[in-house]
């Protein structure tokens, strides 16, 4: 007789589908994110190229001084004319206000004309950024031998002998936004994204305040007395000191307000701003002079640019109007501390139960 249960058949679990298995290995969200980093790397790519694959000189600001004004004028209208408009010219009789426009950085080169010989002078600065030194005289070189002149060429006030071709501030900012961005991530990654409440948003904003003073501190220590790259008298390095602590707490405060707003996408688009944009647009490589123009404005309004026009002024040129940067980056530090304190709050209402 045979067991009851002989000829039962055993139920055989059904093999999942290609697609099943592969939704269950690699979720919808981490095929986005995939995407995302991908798009964020090509903009990397596109951002970089396009700022520095044809630096050529725009509008840079020149000064000619003629012996009388009718031929400084005349020079002026005629460097203007120029195809291309690399330069944007005005003309004086005065070479000692002319000088002291070029050591305030109003102005990028001063051209003064000798009527007595064959050969006129132009003053750099290549304190005021090499490659836009070396984008004049090669503009102004060739313009000189269409009418059989020459140049002798002085520079002014030359980067620092520890200071190769004007980079260190470039370097230097990028250290701040970097690690202002790094410890608002740190801090979502430890703790959460989002804040669980207003008060926990105000703690944290809080905490980036002593390291950003560590960072200031330290990055001007760096740059001055340990590496001699910059100048360090008093003035100079509390100057640098404060600027570091206003970047790095205009970095991390975007970064959170990010973070509140898109969770840890948040890290993502704070990398778009300050590295993929921000970066190739601050003055490192070439000044806002030699950049195309949307990574040229890029300069002016993002803190990167900013921060460092402020840190080449405080070393060479005396502060003069370093206002009006560290303006830029202040602006930035405090959007980004009010949209994470207001977007922190907001999602606190939202996770309070309701009430019938």
């Amino acid at each position: 007789m045979s067991h009851p249960y002989q000829h039962a058949h055993r139920a055989e679990p059904a093999h999942p589908t290609l697609r099943a298995e592969l939704r269950d290995a690699i979720a919808p969200r981490t095929v986005a994110l995939v995407v995302a980093v991908l798009l964020l790397q090509m903009g990397f790519v596109l951002s970089y190229v396009g700022a520095f694959h044809h630096p050529k000189p725009r509008e840079v600001a020149v000064t000619v001084v003629g012996p009388t004004q009718q031929v400084a004028d005349q020079t002026a209208a005629a460097l203007n004319g120029i195809n291309g408009r690399p330069l944007d010219v005005t003309a004086s009789t005065d070479v000692d206000a002319a000088r002291a426009d070029l050591t305030n950085d109003d102005t990028s080169a001063v051209l003064v004309i000798d009527p007595t010989s064959k050969q006129d002078q132009l003053l750099v600065t290549s304190a005021g950024g090499a490659a836009t030194a070396t984008a004049v005289q090669a503009v102004l070189t060739q313009a000189e031998a269409t009418q059989g002149r020459t140049l002798a060429v002085q520079d002014v006030l030359p980067a620092g002998a520890g200071d190769a071709r004007g980079l260190s501030g470039f370097y230097l900012v990028t250290g701040w936004v970097v690690g202002g961005y790094l410890l608002a991530a740190l801090l979502g990654v430890a703790r959460g994204a989002r804040p669980a409440n207003l008060r926990r948003a105000v703690i944290r904003l809080g905490a980036v305040l002593p390291y950003a003073v560590a960072s200031g501190i330290g990055g001007a220590l760096i740059v001055g007395p340990l590496l001699g790259a910059l100048p360090h008298d008093a003035g100079t390095f509390w100057g640098l000191a404060g600027t570091g602590m206003l970047v790095v707490m205009a970095s991390a405060a975007v970064t959170m307000a990010f973070q509140v707003l898109a969770g840890t996408i948040g890290i993502g688009l704070a990398v778009l701003l300050f590295v993929v944009l921000g970066n190739p647009s601050a003055g490192g490589a070439y000044p806002p002079p030699l950049l195309p123009p949307f990574w040229a404005w890029l300069s002016e309004v993002l803190p990167n640019g900013a921060a460092v026009d402020a840190v080449r002024r405080i070393a060479y040129f005396d502060g003069a109007s370093v206002g009006q940067r560290l303006l830029v980056v202040v602006a930035w530090a405090v959007v980004g501390a009010a949209v994470t304190l207001v977007a922190a709050r907001w999602h606190q209402l939202r996770a309070r139960p309701t009430t019938s």
